[in-house]
């Protein structure tokens, strides 16, 4: 097995591991034993725990924006469903609003993953929309001052009211499913709400 497929199962499991009990009580010889793996070709994928945990938010990361990616030829609209990967299945979705909510829980405890979560997840996703917002200024597609803060307004309002919702509650008002309502929240951030 290759060293991407190995680490992509390695990612899998460690997730669920870390998800079940913790990042604490997590230890890389239960990664090693869920993977059916040597500590050996653990350690040399992923030298420490950190690393590990650090790797599940850079693969987190493109579940929640597909950045880079190549949208010229879409509709801003249709761009940003894309990008905000909106059209997941429900148990994909669940997935991946499971892990934001441990990674925020257990950044809370562990300042050294609250800094990965930051620099790797958020951060880096804030920077990589702004960067496609500046081209699409660029290219006169949309108007905005500050593409970076263009970039986390959106974040906000896609994630923001989904994240801190109790997983017994995400009803997201107006009758509106969990895909109408990104939409809408895309549809007011491009169009605004005043009367043109």
């Amino acid at each position: 097995m290759s060293d991407e497929a190995q680490s992509a199962i390695i990612l899998q499991k460690a997730r669920e591991l870390f998800q079940e009990s913790g990042y604490a009580r997590t230890t890389m010889d239960e990664v090693a034993a869920r993977c059916r793996i040597s500590k050996r070709t653990l350690y040399r994928l992923f030298p420490s725990k950190t690393e590990l945990f650090a790797a599940i938010i850079d693969a987190h990361r493109e579940t929640m924006l597909a950045l880079p990616g190549d949208y010229e030829k879409m509709s801003l609209q249709d761009a940003l469903e894309a990008i905000f990967r909106i059209d997941i299945s429900e148990e994909a979705d669940r997935e991946r609003i499971a892990l934001l909510r441990f990674v925020m829980v257990e950044s809370r405890h562990y300042p050294e993953l609250h800094d990965l979560a930051r620099q790797r997840g958020g951060e880096r996703s804030r920077a990589l929309l702004g960067e496609w917002f500046d081209k699409q200024r660029q290219l006169g597609r949309i108007d905005v001052d500050d593409a970076m803060s263009a970039g986390k307004i959106l974040m906000d309002m896609i994630f923001g009211a989904i994240v801190f919702k109790t997983p017994g509650d995400l009803e997201l008002g107006g009758g509106d499913d969990r895909k109408s309502y990104l939409r809408r929240c895309i549809r007011i951030f491009l169009n605004g709400v005043r009367p043109r």
